[in-house]
C-alpha cells in the first residue's frame, strides 16, 4: 500500500493532504528519508550520560541543571521492542532493539530547533518519543512532545487516527501550557504496509519552539490558561 503524508500548520486547527480514514484511496507523498545509521551521534550533557548512553531518572539532582543561557531537555524513546530514532538540531539519538527505552538528555538555546522521529520494523513498529523541558523552579518536568502509535503492540491507522485527535486538542501547539516551548508544523509520513494496516515505516518531524521565559507554575497548572 503506498504511504500517506500529513501535516499540521502553526495555529489550533489542522490542515491534512490525507484523511487518515481514506486509505483506500492514498496517493504516495514525497519519498522517506533513508534510514539512519543504527547510533547514537549527540552531544549528551549531565552526570548521567556517558560517551552515546544516558541513564533515565526524574530527578534534578541526578540529571544537572543547565548552564546559564540554555534549558535542558530529556528525549526519552520507548517503551518499545523496535528501532527508534530522534533528531534535534545535528544530534541523532538512536533506541535499538536490545533497550525497551533510552533516554537521552540535551542543551539547547531559545530559539528554534527541528526535530524529528523515525520508526521501522519488518512488519510494523510500535513507537513513543516523550520530549520533557526541566523546569527551573520546583522538581517539576513540563511535557513539551508526547509521540505514541502501539506500545505496547503495532502502529495501524487507528493509533495514527487517536494520536492526529490529540494533537487537535494542543492549544497553540503548547502540549504544557506552563512550558516554555511551542511544536509547530507537524509533518508526517508513513511507508509501505505490507499488510495494509501495519506501517513498516514512519517519519515526523516538527519545530520546536523554545521561548526565554522560566516556567515556574506546576506542569498543567490552570494559572497558565488564564486569560
Amino acid at each position: 500500500m503506498p504511504g500517506l503524508l500529513f501535516s499540521t500548520v502553526a495555529t489550533t486547527s489542522l490542515v491534512f493532504g490525507l484523511a487518515l480514514g481514506a486509505c483506500s484511496g492514498a496517493q504516495s507523498g514525497p519519498a522517506m528519508p533513508p534510514a539512519p545509521e543504527p547510533d547514537t551521534r549527540a552531544t549528551l550533557v549531565g552526570p548521567l550520560c556517558e560517551n552515546t548512553e544516558c541513564k533515565c531518572s526524574e530527578d534534578h539532582a541526578a540529571v544537572g541543571s543547565a548552564p546559564e543561557g540554555l534549558k535542558r531537555f530529556k528525549f526519552e524513546l520507548g517503551p518499545t521492542e523496535h528501532e527508534l530514532w530522534a533528531t534535534v538540531d545535528g544530534n541523532q539519538l538512536y533506541k535499538s532493539v536490545e533497550r525497551a527505552s533510552a533516554c537521552y538528555y540535551v542543551d539547547l538555546e531559545v530559539g528554534d530547533h527541528p526535530i524529528s522521529m523515525r520508526a521501522k520494523g519488518e512488519s510494523g513498529f510500535g513507537a513513543r518519543l516523550q520530549v520533557s523541558e526541566m523546569g527551573a523552579k520546583g522538581p517539576w518536568w513540563y511535557r513539551s512532545f508526547d509521540f505514541r502509535c502501539g506500545a505496547p503492540g503495532l502502529c495501524d491507522a487507528e493509533g495514527l487516527r487517536r494520536w492526529k485527535k490529540q494533537l487537535a486538542d494542543v492549544d497553540a501547539g503548547k502540549h504544557d501550557p506552563c512550558g516554555s516551548v511551542r511544536i509547530l508544523g507537524v509533518e508526517w509520513q508513513t511507508g509501505r504496509m505490507p499488510d495494509n494496516l501495519h506501517p513498516a515505516d514512519f517519519y515526523l518531524e516538527a519545530n520546536m519552539k523554545i521561548y526565554k521565559f522560566l516556567p515556574h507554575h506546576r506542569p498543567g497548572s490552570a494559572e497558565c490558561t488564564e486569560k
